[in-house]
C-alpha cells in the first residue's frame, strides 16, 4: 500500500446525509494547562484522556527538559511527576502558543538557563508581553527583540507580588503567569490593561484548573486576578474531549444534512467550544444533549449570521466556512486578535475564500462574507494553520475539487483528521 498524499488532500464531497458518531481526542487547552500544573505539583498527576498531538508532545518534551518524569499507561494516560527544575535546556515551542506562553514563566522557577525557539512562523507570533512581564518580575532574559528566540536565566525563585500587563493580543499571557503563580514567594496579583481582553473563557479555564488543585484564586474586580502562594495538588485528572475541535464535525452535519453525535460532551465546562451550542442554532441547526452526548442535526440549509466572537476566536473559522455556504450574508466581529495566531487568520481566510470564488471582505476585526454562486475547486492553502485546514474540509463538502494543502497540519491538535473525516462521511481512507 502507498501512503496517502497529504500535500494536496482532495477534500471529500458529501454524497449523502450523515448519521455519524465522532469520538474526539482530549482538549489541547486542558491537557497543556494540566501538564504545566503537574510539573509544579506536590505529587504525581495521573491522566486519562489526555491529548496526543504535536502541541501536547512539545509540552511534554519541554517539561521533561525541566526535570519532569513521564511514566505508566498509554500515551493518553501518562503519569507525570513534578519537575526538578534544576536544568539547562533548549525548548522547541513548534507553533504551540501554550508552550511559548506557559513554559517561560515556569522556567523562571528553574535553576538554569533555558532557551526558547520554535518554527519559523512562531518567531512572528506576539511574545512581547511574556518577555516584558517576566522582566518586570525581576527575571533576567536575553533577547534581541520581543519575540522568539530568547533565553530565560532562572534562579529558582520569583518574588511575585503585583504585576500589570497588556494581554490584548492573547489571553495566554495571563494564563501562563497564573498557572505558575502558586510557586511565587508572594503569589501574584495580575492586572490587565488594554482595549480588550480576548478569549476570556480560557482564563476562566485556567482559574478552574487551579481551584481544582487546591490553589486559592480570586478575581476581585474585572481584569484583575489574585493567586495565593501555596501547594499544588497532584492526583487524577480526566481530560474532557476537545469541544473546539468538534466544530468541523458539527458543521458537516449542517452542510451535508443528517446528524453527528459527539459522545461524552460535558454537562458543564469552561471550554469555549461549548458555545457552538447556541451559535449553530442561529445558523439553522438543531442540537440535543442527552446520554449519548451532543447531537446536531442539519438540513443542508444554512443561515447567515451577525456575531461577535471575541469570547472564542478559535471558533471563527468554522463559522466563516459555514457562512460561505449560507443563504444570506454574514458578519463575524471581535476577532482582531486572531491575526497573531499560527498565521494572520483574518487575511488567510479571506484570501482562500476569494481564491475559490467566494466573496469575503476582511474588516478591522473580522470578515463580511456574501455567499456566491461562483464557488469552484482549487488549492486551499493552510499557512501551517490547523484551523485553516479544517475550514477547507468543511467547504469541500459542498464545493467539489477543493485541494487542502498540507492537511497534516491538523496534527497540531487533531491527529488522524483525514481518516476521521472520511469515516464520518462513511468512506474509507
Amino acid at each position: 500500500m502507498t501512503e496517502p498524499n497529504y500535500s494536496q488532500w482532495p477534500a471529500p464531497s458529501a454524497l449523502r446525509s450523515l448519521a455519524s458518531v465522532v469520538p474526539l481526542p482530549g482538549s489541547k487547552s486542558l491537557t497543556n494547562r494540566e501538564l504545566v500544573l503537574a510539573a509544579i505539583a506536590e505529587e504525581p498527576t495521573r491522566f486519562a484522556g489526555a491529548l496526543v498531538s504535536r502541541d501536547s508532545s512539545l509540552m511534554l518534551a519541554a517539561l521533561k527538559s525541566l526535570g519532569a518524569e513521564v511514566s505508566g499507561g498509554d500515551s493518553t494516560s501518562p503519569t507525570v511527576s513534578p519537575a526538578t527544575l534544576n536544568a539547562s535546556a533548549t525548548i522547541d515551542c513548534g507553533l504551540a502558543g501554550t508552550v511559548m506562553r506557559f513554559v517561560p514563566p515556569l522556567s523562571t522557577l528553574n535553576r538554569g538557563q533555558v532557551t526558547f525557539d520554535g518554527d519559523e512562523g512562531a518567531r512572528k507570533r506576539p511574545m512581547d508581553t511574556t518577555i516584558t512581564s517576566l522582566r518586570a518580575l525581576g527575571v533576567e532574559i536575553f533577547a534581541e527583540g520581543l519575540s522568539l528566540p530568547f533565553t530565560v536565566l532562572g534562579t529558582g525563585e520569583v518574588e511575585g507580588g503585583e504585576l500589570t500587563i497588556d494581554a490584548s493580543s492573547s489571553s495566554q499571557f495571563v494564563s501562563g503567569l497564573l498557572l505558575v503563580a502558586p510557586r511565587f514567594k508572594n503569589g501574584l496579583t495580575l492586572r490587565h490593561v488594554g482595549d480588550h481582553l480576548p478569549s476570556l473563557p480560557h482564563i476562566e479555564m485556567t482559574l478552574h484548573c487551579l481551584r481544582e488543585r487546591g490553589v486559592a484564586v480570586s478575581s476581585p474586580e474585572p481584569s484583575v486576578w489574585r493567586v495565593e502562594p501555596g501547594p499544588v495538588a497532584g492526583g487524577f485528572k480526566q481530560i474532557e474531549p476537545d469541544l473546539s475541535n468538534a466544530g468541523p464535525y458539527l458543521a458537516a452535519a449542517m452542510v451535508a444534512g443528517g446528524s453527528v453525535t459527539i459522545p461524552d460532551w460535558p454537562v458543564s465546562t469552561t471550554q469555549v467550544g461549548n458555545d457552538f451550542d447556541g451559535i449553530l442554532q442561529q445558523m439553522g441547526a438543531s442540537i440535543v444533549r442527552d446520554e449519548r452526548g451532543l447531537t446536531i442535526s442539519g438540513t443542508g440549509s444554512i443561515k447567515g449570521i451577525d456575531i461577535d466572537l471575541s469570547r472564542g476566536g478559535e471558533l471563527a473559522k468554522v463559522v466563516a466556512a459555514l457562512a460561505v455556504l449560507a443563504d444570506s450574508p454574514s458578519r463575524i466581529r471581535g476577532i482582531a486578535h486572531i491575526r497573531g495566531h499560527e498565521t494572520d487568520r483574518l487575511a488567510a481566510m479571506a484570501t482562500e475564500i476569494n481564491r475559490i470564488g467566494g466573496d469575503c471582505r476582511e474588516t478591522a476585526d473580522g470578515w463580511e462574507i456574501v455567499p456566491t454562486e461562483t464557488m469552484h475547486g482549487g488549492l486551499w492553502k493552510t499557512y501551517e494553520d490547523h484551523r485553516m485546514a479544517t475550514a477547507g474540509a468543511i467547504i469541500g463538502l459542498r464545493v467539489p475539487g477543493v485541494l487542502v494543502e498540507n492537511v497534516e497540519t491538523t496534527s497540531k491538535t487533531m491527529p488522524n483528521f483525514p481518516a476521521m473525516w472520511q469515516k464520518m462521511l462513511g468512506e474509507t481512507a
